[in-house]
């Protein structure tokens, strides 16, 4: 039988997956198109979940969502498009499902979102009420971040509080100011850089992952060999990989693309960097 269609706000309600449960028991010929689609304009969207949640059985580690959507539009990524504008829950309730978590038996919280760092009013602020609040807590983590969003408070939390676990994946995706450029990005090379070894100042035991696009529109061999590069001036030892691949609608689709066979060539040499660093 055909599956309903749920956005994102949908997908989060009992009533509206009653109504589908009930439309899909009847036979598919009698099913209405309205009845299988229940999707609205996600650009309206101005909470994220607050449902709380006790976990999932059997593990130590539990994850909290306290950010969704994103306010930029870099070139290559159709996530606003699907998962709207930026918005965060509120502090007091991220705090409230952290204490049902720990209760419960959890000795460990990622707090993840599409865009984390542009949580509102500030993500450090956010970090060390958690940590304040829980002392219980064992390990407190994040999800991946955009470097240039990292505000003094969460970076004086790295360096006070030892349960804030020293792993930081950041969205880098390139090596190359003309790149960065062409993929509207908010940082350069030389910041990336530079917050590496600002964290490992405040924390010797920092370790970094980080997102690479291989073969962005026009990247050139030279441009492509920054990026490699860029894993050893970071530091990288976690490497997202992903060969680029054109969205339809978005501006980076309309460049001038690099051949397939080069994009697969320079992910795979990409990897095989990160293989190796992470060995070191």
């Amino acid at each position: 039988c055909a599956l309903p269609i749920l956005g994102n706000a949908e997908k989060l309600s009992a009533e509206v997956w009653r109504v589908q449960r009930d439309a899909l028991a009847q036979p598919l010929f009698g099913l209405a198109a309205e009845e299988k689609i229940a999707v609205n304009d996600i650009m309206a969207v101005k909470e994220t979940a607050a449902h709380l949640i006790d976990g999932c059985d059997g593990r130590v580690r539990a994850f909290v969502q306290v950010q969704n959507g994103c306010d930029h539009r870099c070139t290559f990524c159709v996530i606003p498009f699907g998962r709207g504008n930026s918005r965060s829950l509120p502090i007091d309730d991220v705090v409230t499902q952290a204490q049902r978590l720990v209760a419960n038996g959890y000795s460990e919280i990622v707090l993840t979102g599409v865009d984390i760092t542009d949580y509102r009013p500030s993500l450090g602020l956010l970090v060390k009420r958690i940590l304040r609040e829980l002392p219980e807590l064992k390990r407190l983590r994040l999800s991946s971040i955009d470097s240039v969003e990292a505000d003094h408070d969460l970076l004086d939390a790295f360096a006070s509080d030892a349960r804030l676990m020293p792993h930081l994946h950041l969205s880098l995706q390139a090596g190359d100011d003309l790149i960065l450029k062409r993929m509207k990005r908010r940082h350069r090379r030389a910041d990336s850089i530079a917050f590496c070894a600002q964290m490992r100042r405040l924390r010797p035991d920092m370790i970094f992952g980080g997102d690479i696009i291989a073969g962005f529109p026009t990247e050139t061999d030279a441009m492509f060999a920054r990026s490699l590069d860029l894993v050893d001036e970071c530091g990288l030892t976690h490497l997202h990989v992903f060969p680029f691949s054109p969205r339809p609608g978005t501006p980076a689709a309309r460049m001038p693309q690099v051949a397939h066979d080069a994009v697969k060539q320079r992910a795979a040499r990409l990897r095989a960097k990160g293989a190796i660093a992470l060995r070191r």
